[in-house]
């Protein structure tokens, strides 16, 4: 297991606390490799196989890892990538990248999901019976 279960933790908690603000959705998956496919393309892929793509205001988010190629990737969709400034998505990576990098693998994600979730909050503000469309749990495949 890439992450320990204690980490798993921080990680799922981390999605639910940036969730409660918003109406938007992260998801992070983790794999082993993503089978020789460009990371970002199989982000794409995973993002439609885990459904992000069905929220009401297209404001899914995936973070995809693969920890035996050690590549990272950010999925979004459309709802989402067209209110975020056009660097976030390159900004919120490069954050992650240099927690990775020093070996704070679940730290990075965990800032991740923080800086997502501000954003999320921004354009996508909780409203009034807003539900939780998907599993705050990570997914592993």
């Amino acid at each position: 297991m890439f992450f320990t279960e204690e980490e798993q933790k921080r990680i799922i908690s981390a999605i639910k606390e940036a969730e409660k603000n918003t109406s938007g959705e992260i998801k992070v998956h983790i794999t082993n490799s993503s089978q020789n496919e460009n990371v970002v393309k199989q982000a794409a892929h995973v993002f439609d196989q885990l459904g992000l793509h069905k929220t009401k205001q297209r404001n899914g988010v995936l973070i995809y890892i693969a920890t035996d190629d050690r590549q990272f990737a950010i999925w979004a969709d459309d709802g989402i990538n067209k209110a975020v400034p056009e660097d976030f998505w390159e900004s919120t990576v490069a954050l992650m990248r240099d927690h990775m990098k020093a070996g704070q693998y679940a730290e990075a994600l965990i800032k991740g999901i923080q800086l997502i979730g501000v954003k999320l909050k921004m354009y996508f503000p909780f409203e009034k019976n807003d539900l939780n469309e998907l599993s705050d749990d990570i997914s592993f495949g």
